[in-house]
């Protein structure tokens, strides 16, 4: 027998490695979100924003899975914690987007320094190539969360007395 391990190991091994790593990414911005007096799903929030530049609340909601009536919750909290600001388009006055307030943004940004320093310290051990790899493999994970989002999205969308008739793998099941 050999003593490298199986390919099942090795995948199983990831998986767990995967679900620590996103559980204390979870609960590491959950201390953030403390800090800054919101809740943590607001501050995903405020990161997608970061990331899309600025976007209008049904963006917002198509990436988060939310509701458009959650997400003008969500908008209205941020707006009024100084967070993010509402701006009319100047060609279309009905369209409005969403934008983050930077200075405020950037008191939260300070609590990422130690993360972004220790992941620095890690990314510094691998090659150009290996960081090629970890990039596709980052980026095709996060359209694979996308895709188990949607079929989540099936079921929180199916009334709870048919969600018994929906048929999921119960490996995808924590």
């Amino acid at each position: 027998m050999s003593s490298a391990k199986s390919r099942g190991a090795l995948l199983q091994e990831l998986e767990e490695a995967l679900r620590r790593s996103s559980a204390q990414g979870v609960l590491y911005g959950q201390t953030v979100a403390n800090v800054a007096g919101i809740s943590g799903s607001d501050l995903e929030c405020i990161d997608i924003v970061l990331l899309e530049g600025r976007v209008t609340a049904g963006r917002l909601a198509e990436v988060t899975g939310l509701t458009t009536g959650a997400i003008t919750g969500v908008v209205d909290r941020l707006e009024k914690a100084g967070y993010v600001r509402r701006e009319r388009d100047e060609s279309d006055r009905r369209k409005v987007f969403i934008s983050v307030v930077p200075e405020a943004v950037e008191k939260i940004g300070q609590y990422y320094v130690p993360l972004q320093q220790a992941m620095q310290k890690v990314f510094s051990g691998y090659s150009e190539d290996e960081l090629r790899l970890l990039l596709r493999f980052t980026n095709d994970g996060y359209k694979g969360v996308l895709g188990a989002t949607g079929a989540l999205k099936v079921v929180i969308d199916t009334p709870p007395e048919q969600r018994a008739n929906l048929k999921m793998s119960p490996k995808s099941r924590r």
